[in-house]
């Protein structure tokens, strides 16, 4: 607590919290339909995701987390019905991921601990420990029985890989471990390579493991055969190889190829062409030969969307990916000989969530499209055969309809939500028709089902004639303005739907929105540039980011778009986002406190220049002459510290000091620059925390202090 600004106070837990908030309730909040929920009655769901299914369809699971505790069930054939085949306890931040099914369905592997979406490693090589344990959390694999419900720790590590034989491979310090399912025995290194080694991929008969060896500057596809022969690579090169496919056969193996690190250096997060190319290789041989190559043009550029090439083999001979050639992520396929690739989904949106029939004939994919007005900011799930644009609508509607799997019987599960109810799975035919929900409800009668608004999509255009598209979360309520609220994501590869969201922590902001609607406050969720969903061109601007801030553009149209909406007071303007949006937060903080009176920076950005710097290194560091002083300007310019002297409104800061994708540094750096300008602040820190947060108890805590921090500087009805 800063003691120097007297008007952020402290007050029981929260020291912004004035303690006549309660009494504001019945007068600022409107009809029965709006009565007043808590942040915890709107928390109360289950964020469901993660599912898998058996390499034959007849088992899927899934992953539950209930105020923390997190959990993996299962559905298998006949019937489908669910069951919990975990039976953890705690809100210990301990994160389940990696879901893997044996592909007889029998163990159920999974990963426990770790903080799996950092963008770095903790440089002493610990494990998060966001409950400050004294017992020192580790990453490891463990295995259940699904018929006995038995689950056992089975090696310390991440990325399992199962074998159609049943044989586990995992990573253990970028090197290639095995142990058995059940945890008997001991652990040992599969083999030794001098690389960093990832993306481990069983051959169909299970009897060869294809992997990645990362030498820093350039990548192999490695081939493991036996401990008593070496290990084979692939066409090596000086280039990256990634993703490695296995042909049906097991004799080919289809992999990216980008260029390696080298030539001569160009500015960092700017817009240029990164060509790529579809390579094939004979395990025999080792021989290799390129089946296309991108053209080297920006929209040729390697996707960065869901699964990226999101490369298949298929029937006929074919090979299917994803690529943004026409400035949407769309899929192709081509013939193994080459030949010019075949469109298989046109139109203007974007294939997320690509899984492939066992036969290799189709595709399953959802997209943000349909024959619902706002279907661009939702999902559906469609159907496409691998040899010609034949797209078939399976789901349609209000949903937001995600991440499918295959079901043996033709049918489709998939992660399924509303405007209203949060996410379960589901399950449907692969023609369409009625869906049948698998996970259990468990939402409790607390939770404010029906007075929970249904944001309304807006569309605005930014001061360059950027066509912008956000949601706006209004509920209908007492007469009089109300506070406005933009709200900015994360990422930036990113999009806000009109529902809840199928990223846990995206979830949880949608929950946040719907509370502040709730309780006097108008609120913009806006998709800037940068974001995904609307075309490549406006997911990669030039000068996006700290190469000029064009997505700030957005930003501030968006907020006279609020301003000027029926029953908003223009002259309270709030802000608040996390991530990258806690960085545009602030950002407007900065360079517009004449309009946003007060913001809410979770973990975001403060200086471009500082965090870019230590990227300056080989081939950067070298004594070529080239723009790296022009770029580390344009990146201090886009940044808030740049601008921090015109800063005058209050801001709330929060960051968990484990935070291993933004520097908590950026956050200790920003405070000491707010003193200096006398800028009313308030910091929240977690010890321990990471990004995102893991611990149910933690956003709960950070929700409820964003709500409080608004009602204490912009007014509204909050308990």
């Amino acid at each position: 607590m800063n003691e120097t600004y007297p008007r952020l106070r402290r007050s029981g837990p929260f020291g912004w919290l004035a303690r006549g908030a309660l009494l504001l309730l019945a007068a600022q909040i409107g009809h029965a339909g709006t009565a007043p929920f808590t942040m915890a009655e709107v928390l109360d769901y289950p964020y469901v995701g993660a599912i898998v299914a058996s390499g034959s369809g007849d088992r899927i699971a899934w992953l539950q987390n209930l105020h923390g505790v997190q959990n993996v069930w299962l559905a298998q054939e006949p019937d489908f019905a669910a069951k919990q085949v975990t039976h953890y306890s705690d809100d210990d931040g301990q994160q389940l991921t990696q879901l893997t099914l044996e592909p007889n369905g029998r163990h159920l592997i999974y990963v426990r601990g770790g903080d799996q979406e950092a963008n770095w490693a903790d440089p002493q090589g610990l494990a998060p420990d966001p409950t400050a344990s004294t017992a020192q959390p580790v990453v490891a694999v463990w295995s259940v029985d699904v018929r006995t419900g038995v689950s056992v720790k089975v090696a310390e590590g991440n990325s399992p890989a199962i074998s159609s034989r049943g044989e586990l491979a995992y990573l253990k310090g970028g090197q290639v471990w095995t142990a058995k399912l059940d945890g008997t025995g001991h652990a040992e290194r599969l083999f030794f390579d001098r690389g960093h080694d990832g993306e481990l991929v069983w051959s169909p008969d299970g009897t060869r493991l294809a992997f990645v060896s990362d030498r820093g500057d350039h990548s192999f596809i490695g081939i493991f055969t036996s401990k008593d022969r070496p290990l084979a690579f692939l066409a090596p090169s000086t280039s990256f190889d990634n993703v490695p496919r296995w042909a049906p056969d097991g004799k080919s193996i289809a992999f990216i190829r980008t260029r390696g690190k080298g030539a001569q250096p160009q500015p960092l997060y700017t817009v240029t062409p990164q060509p790529w190319a579809i390579w094939i290789g004979d395990t025999a041989s080792g021989v290799g030969h390129a089946v296309w190559q991108s053209p080297n043009t920006l929209e040729g550029s390697l996707p960065e969307t869901t699964g990226a090439a999101n490369l298949h083999w298929a029937a006929g001979d074919r090979l299917v990916f994803l690529a943004e050639l026409d400035n949407w992520p769309h899929l192709y396929s081509i013939s193994m000989v080459g030949g010019e690739p075949t469109l298989l989904t046109p139109g203007a949106f974007m294939v997320d969530d690509v899984v492939e029939s066992w036969d290799g004939r189709f595709l399953v994919y959802s997209a943000n499209t349909g024959t619902t007005s706002g279907d661009d900011d939702r999902r559906h799930l469609f159907r496409v055969p691998v040899d010609r644009p034949e797209p078939h609508e399976i789901t349609s509607g209000a949903t937001l309809d995600t991440t499918p799997v295959l079901v043996s019987d033709s049918r489709v599960a998939f992660v399924s939500a509303g405007p209203r109810r949060p996410a379960a799975v589901e399950l449907v035919s692969q023609a369409g028709g009625t869906r049948r929900r698998l996970s259990p409800d468990v939402l409790s009668k607390e939770f404010p089902l029906e007075r929970l608004v249904i944001p309304k999509p807006v569309n605005f255009t930014a001061a360059d004639g950027t066509p912008v598209q956000g949601q706006l979360f209004q509920s209908d309520g007492a007469p009089g303005a109300k506070a406005g609220i933009v709200f900015l994501h994360g990422g930036p590869f990113r999009q806000m739907l009109l529902g809840w969201h199928n990223m846990e922590v995206y979830a949880d902001h949608y929950a946040v929105n719907q509370y502040l609607a709730n309780h006097g406050f108008v609120v913009l969720s806006i998709n800037y540039r940068m974001g995904v969903g609307y075309g490549r061109a406006f997911q990669h601007p030039t000068k996006g980011g700290p190469a000029g801030a064009i997505e700030y553009q957005d930003v501030l149209a968006g907020a006279r778009v609020l301003q000027s909406t029926p029953g908003v007071d223009r002259q309270r303007i709030g802000i608040w986002g996390s991530s990258y949006g806690g960085y545009l937060t602030s950002l407007a903080l900065a360079r517009n406190s004449d309009l946003f009176k007060a913001g809410v920076n979770i973990y975001g950005m403060s200086d471009w220049s500082a965090f870019i710097a230590r990227d300056l290194d080989p081939p950067y560091g070298r004594y070529e002459i080239w723009n790296r002083e022009q770029m580390m300007r344009d990146a201090w310019l886009s940044s808030p510290v740049a601008a921090i002297e015109h800063w005058r409104s209050p801001v709330l800061l929060i960051h968990g000091d484990d935070d291993r994708n933004v520097p908590f540094q950026q956050t200790v750096d920003l405070v000491q620059r707010l003193e200096a300008q006398r800028v009313p602040y308030e910091e929240l820190v977690i010890p321990n925390e990471v990004h995102s947060f893991a611990l149910y108890r933690s956003r709960l805590q950070v929700d409820e202090a964003v709500a409080h921090f608004f009602q204490q500087h912009l007014g509204g009805a909050v308990r």
